[in-house]
């Protein structure tokens, strides 16, 4: 019976191995003929972009445009009207009205849809007039989704999401990934074993409390879990807040190290095992947020839809969040990686994750607290 196990033990790690070295081929592959995931795909052509409205989108459009490296101009934008706080991001050129004027005068070579509400006001025979004279027209919501990595929520409508072919189950990829994650946990296992007796001796000797912390989070469809780390912070019985910004006092000596090296992160290893995590996948928020997400950042339920992971697009392209309004930013990352979640994209992640865990940048956002608190909230966000 022992050697059985034993045997059992050794075929899960050569398989394991055999899976790590696969993966690590696709990905050196991967790394050499694929963009970095972190740098904004700005347009290297040069063209003269002219931009119809004057909202928050087309503002979002703009900027991107403007990023460095861009070589689109934007020789111009019209709008009927735009938020009385908010004037226009450049001097209007005219009205919708007037598109047909402003592209014999000005000949674009690209059109950008950047409206918030089209219903009634999309000068449809001028733009089929564009297209027939070679102009490129592009709807400006998908066009900032895919220069910036992230979805405009304020522009996204619920159909946008309902027909979208992006949303649809991927079982084998789903399944791919779940065998990977668990070939990962069990070798990360395996090798970092060694390592807890160490590291719980040092939790011990620097400070008293556990020497694990666990936190109820939210996973796939809702459900909670405990997630599992190294106490890296002092027990406090009292009810503070929940982010690292406001319990940076509370971190013990060891903690401080645990973190920097990123160990404490360890024992989540083990959650993968159990089917509460992928390797990738949206951040795991609290529960004692989990309502307050649901009712005031739009679409957040989609982010059950998915197993939450070690790391994400969102960790690796935007941060830390400490307030409402930052995690509606995140947010916009997470439902774009739901949306084109895949092979490579989770590749691209873990290849630039390993990059930031080797250049000592953390990647975890809350802090620990055993009374978890709800977020404070800093600025209400409008839902639609």
């Amino acid at each position: 019976m022992i050697d059985l196990l034993g045997r059992h033990w050794v075929l899960a790690l050569l398989l394991a191995s055999l899976s790590l070295l696969v993966l690590a081929a696709v990905a050196l592959r991967f790394w050499r003929s694929r963009p970095a995931p972190r740098t904004i795909r700005v347009p290297t052509t040069d063209e003269r972009v002219l931009i119809l409205g004057a909202g928050g989108v087309a503002r979002a459009v703009i900027e991107v445009i403007e990023s460095p490296g861009s070589r689109w101009t934007i020789a111009g934008v019209l709008a009927d009207s735009w938020a009385a706080d908010a004037p226009p991001p450049f001097p209007l050129m005219g009205s919708l009205a007037d598109l047909k004027n402003i592209i014999r005068r000005i000949r674009p070579d690209r059109i950008l849809v950047a409206l918030e509400d089209r219903r009634g006001r999309l000068p449809v025979d001028a733009l089929l007039e564009a297209r027939a004279y070679g102009i490129t027209v592009e709807d400006g919501v998908a066009l900032y989704e895919r220069l910036s990595g992230k979805l405009a929520i304020e522009a996204l409508w619920p159909s946008a999401l309902l027909y979208s072919k992006g949303l649809r189950p991927r079982r084998f990829a789903a399944m791919l990934a779940r065998v990977m994650s668990i070939a990962a946990a069990l070798c990360g296992l395996l090798v970092s074993l060694p390592l807890f007796p160490l590291v719980a001796l040092l939790i011990r000797l620097d400070s008293q409390g556990p020497i694990f912390f666990m936190q109820e989070r939210v996973g796939k469809w809702g459900r909670r879990f405990g997630l599992l780390k190294f106490r890296t912070m002092r027990v406090e019985k009292s009810n503070g807040s929940e982010w690292m910004r406001d319990n940076a006092d509370r971190l013990t000596r060891s903690g401080r190290w645990l973190r920097r090296l990123h160990l404490d992160e360890l024992p989540q290893f083990w959650n993968i095992l159990r089917g509460d995590m992928n390797l990738v996948g949206p951040r795991p928020h609290p529960s004692s947020n989990y309502e307050l997400f649901v009712a005031r950042i739009p679409f957040y339920a989609l982010r059950a839809s998915v197993r939450p992971g070690l790391t994400g697009w969102a960790q690796i392209r935007y941060g830390y969040a400490n307030t409402l309004e930052e995690e509606t930013e995140k947010m916009r990352y997470d439902l774009y990686y739901i949306k084109h979640r895949s092979m490579w994209l989770d590749l691209g992640i873990l290849m630039y994750t390993a990059g930031a865990l080797i250049a000592g940048r953390s990647t975890e956002v809350l802090a620990e607290d055993h009374a978890s608190t709800p977020l404070r909230v800093v600025h209400p966000v409008a839902t639609r």
